[in-house]
C-alpha cells in the first residue's frame, strides 16, 4: 500500500525485453536506502517488487499484464520515474490509499499552465469516468492528485509547484501516456451493489 506522496524523482538506468515480460534497472538512491528482495516500490504507480538491489539502483521484473495495463512497456534508459516504497502502519498519510495496481493509461489532452500551477486534462473511456468524481482522489502516474473537474470522459487536476518541480508530471506534454489508479473505494462499492442488489425500499418505522 501507498500514499501518492512521492519520495524521489529516479531514472531508468536498464530495460531488458524478455518473453513476455521485462526486467527494469532503476536508480533511486533514496529509496534503496532501506529496500531489500521482496519489498515493494511503486514505479509511475506501478507496485514492483524488488528482485536485486545495490549501488542505489534496484532491479524489478514486469510482467505482461502491467505491462499492458501501463506505461512501463514505454519506459527507456534515462526516462524520469516517479519513486515511492510502501507505507509503514504508523507513518502519516498525506495522499490517499493507493493500492499500485494501475487501471488504465490515460492520455493528456490539454496543458495550460500559469503563474503558479498547470491545469491538466486526461481522456478517459466514458465507462471508466464512473469511479472519478469531483474533489475526489485519482493517482496519476503514482501521484496522489484530486479532481477538479469530472465529464463523461475526462478529468483534470491543478498541479502546484512542488508537483511539477518533483515528479515527472512537470516534464509530460500532450498526448503522452499517464498511469491511472482509480479511488478503490468507489470500486468496492460499485462490486459491492452489483453482488448484493440494492435495496430501494426504505423500512417501514415501528409505531408505538
Amino acid at each position: 500500500m501507498f500514499t501518492g506522496i512521492i519520495e524521489e524523482l529516479g531514472h531508468v538506468v536498464a530495460v531488458e525485453v524478455l518473453d513476455e515480460s521485462a526486467r527494469i534497472v532503476v536508480r533511486g538512491p533514496l529509496v534503496t536506502g532501506d529496500a531489500g528482495r521482496g519489498d515493494s516500490i511503486c514505479v509511475n504507480g506501478c507496485c514492483l517488487t524488488v528482485v536485486g538491489q545495490g549501488d542505489g539502483t534496484f532491479t524489478a521484473d514486469v510482467m505482461l499484464e502491467t505491462l499492458n495495463r501501463t506505461n512501463l512497456g514505454e519506459l527507456i534508459p534515462g526516462q524520469p520515474v516517479n519513486l515511492e516504497r510502501a507505507a509503514r502502519v504508523g507513518d502519516r498519510l498525506g495522499g490517499h490509499l493507493v493500492q499500485g495496481h494501475v487501471d488504465l493509461t490515460a492520455a493528456i489532452t490539454e496543458r495550460h499552465s500559469g503563474k503558479r500551477w498547470d491545469v491538466v486534462r486526461f481522456a478517459v473511456p466514458p465507462d471508466q469516468a464512473q469511479y472519478l468524481v469531483e474533489k475526489g482522489s485519482v493517482a496519476v502516474d503514482g501521484v496522489s492528485l484530486t479532481v477538479v473537474e469530472a465529464v463523461a470522459d475526462s478529468f483534470t487536476v491543478s498541479l502546484i509547484p512542488e508537483t511539477l518541480e518533483v515528479t515527472t508530471l512537470g516534464r509530460k506534454g500532450v498526448g503522452e501516456l499517464v498511469n491511472i489508479e482509480f479511488d478503490i473505494i468507489g470500486k468496492y462499492v460499485e462490486r459491492l451493489v452489483a453482488v448484493r442488489g440494492f435495496a430501494t425500499q426504505v423500512p417501514a418505522q415501528e409505531t408505538v
